[in-house]
């Protein structure tokens, strides 16, 4: 039992051969009956995972190109930094991501016949939508529809409406998309005197962005909607952006992640 507790917390599949890399019921029976030569039902392995205290879980996807120390350091120096200077500016802090939706999107299940595994076929005919949006501790969210691609004039512009709505200085965290560091953009910063300051998430670290879970929460719902066409996915998109708007408390949440929770340490 204590190999079994330390092979589900301490390594994932990959390390004993499978070409799976999530643990599964199956995967782990396979490997109990390989390695320790006991068969058990899908239904023991179930109780026993549960008896060590384990469960199933929707896991946290993080690219092998994450350098840790450069999250150290961002926790520990350029985010308690940032945050020390926005307070002393009385600014706002906003978290921004962009998102890209397409309607050939493979989100969500589709109903067939029974016994038979359903194939999607493309059509060629996709079309999609970017969006831009912003969230704050406070709970605010605002949202941009693109709609010819992003790029640093589409960034700035929406730079100027974040800090317009706010009334007052802004400090924005974003990735490292190259918009965001071009020189058009650095070249606006210099001239908003202070009032739009930006730092910067470590390189493909998204889960330490409360923003990504507007998108997670959107794409998740506008899976359920009956879209024809690209101006269905646009008023189905914003009717549901508007409706987490509305949501105060679903937004903060957001900030309470395991992964986000360092936001409100350095705030506080």
């Amino acid at each position: 039992m204590q190999w079994i507790y330390q092979v589900v917390t301490q390594g994932n599949p990959l390390q004993y051969q499978f070409d799976f890399c999530l643990w599964t019921l199956n995967a782990l029976r396979a490997l109990i009956e390989r390695e320790l030569g006991i068969k058990l039902s899908k239904s023991a392995v179930c109780r026993l995972l549960g008896h060590l205290g384990l469960s199933p879980q929707r896991p946290i996807y993080k690219s092998y190109k994450q350098d840790p120390r450069k999250i150290e350091q961002y926790l520990a120096e350029t985010f308690p930094e940032a945050v020390a200077k926005a307070k002393r500016l009385g600014a706002t802090l906003f978290f921004v991501d962009e998102a890209a939706l397409r309607s050939d999107a493979h989100r969500g299940l589709t109903w067939g016949k029974k016994g038979e595994t359903p194939v999607v076929r493309n059509s060629g005919g996709r079309f999609g939508l970017s969006v831009i949006s912003a969230v704050s501790p406070r709970g605010d969210l605002r949202f941009s529809f693109i709609e010819d691609g992003m790029n640093s004039k589409e960034f700035i512009g929406f730079l100027k409406k974040l800090q317009r709505d706010a009334g007052k200085p802004i400090l924005v965290i974003t990735d490292n998309a190259k918009y965001h560091h071009s020189k058009e953009t650095q070249a606006f910063l210099e001239t908003t005197q202070g009032q739009i300051q930006m730092a910067f998430l470590p390189a493909y670290s998204p889960e330490l962005n409360p923003d990504e879970q507007v998108w997670n929460h959107a794409k998740r719902r506008l899976s359920q909607c009956a879209i024809f066409n690209k101006d269905d996915m646009k008023r189905h998109l914003s009717a549901i952006l508007r409706s987490i708007q509305k949501q105060t408390s679903l937004i903060q949440s957001f900030f309470r992640m395991d992964h986000t929770q360092y936001i409100f340490a350095a705030l506080n």
